[in-house]
């Protein structure tokens, strides 16, 4: 049986997006990107969850496949290969912040501070659309071209 891909799980939304996102290291992946600013390969290796190697190369090729990270090289460090939400990505920022405040509501032990958790449930499009004005500066304050 081929492995399933985004191109032969169309019609049910759910199936899509969970063939899509893959599995939680995906997300923990796009947690990262999102939330903690990780833009490389050491990056996510030193987030402190433990991926093997091989399962991050291998996560990082099929959310660049599905089109919600683009590749590049470091223009400092052209060795370096650098990771961007593509708008299909950015598209995740809701998702994720709805999941912020489901985990929020359901596990008493999710880390989340009470300012930002009630701003996911009480006002999630003001705090997804500041989510991704800060996705959209970069360092020295000028807008990325994503």
């Amino acid at each position: 049986m081929a492995k399933q891909s985004s191109e032969n799980w169309h019609g049910c939304p759910i199936r899509y997006a969970a063939t899509v996102l893959g599995d939680a290291w995906s997300l923990l992946i796009l947690r990262d990107m999102v939330f903690r600013g990780s833009c490389n390969f050491g990056d996510f290796v030193a987030a402190g969850e433990r991926i093997s190697t091989n399962i991050l190369a291998e996560r990082l090729k099929r959310l660049e496949a599905e089109g919600i990270v683009v590749r590049s090289r470091d223009p400092d460090n052209g060795v370096r290969v650098t990771y961007a939400l593509t708008a299909k990505g950015r598209g995740l920022v809701p998702v994720l912040l709805s999941m912020i405040a489901w985990s929020a509501e359901w596990d008493g032990q999710s880390d989340v501070p009470t300012a930002f958790r009630d701003a996911c449930r009480e006002e999630p499009e003001a705090l997804a659309q500041a989510v991704l004005h800060s996705l959209d500066l970069s360092v020295d304050g000028s807008a990325k071209d994503i």
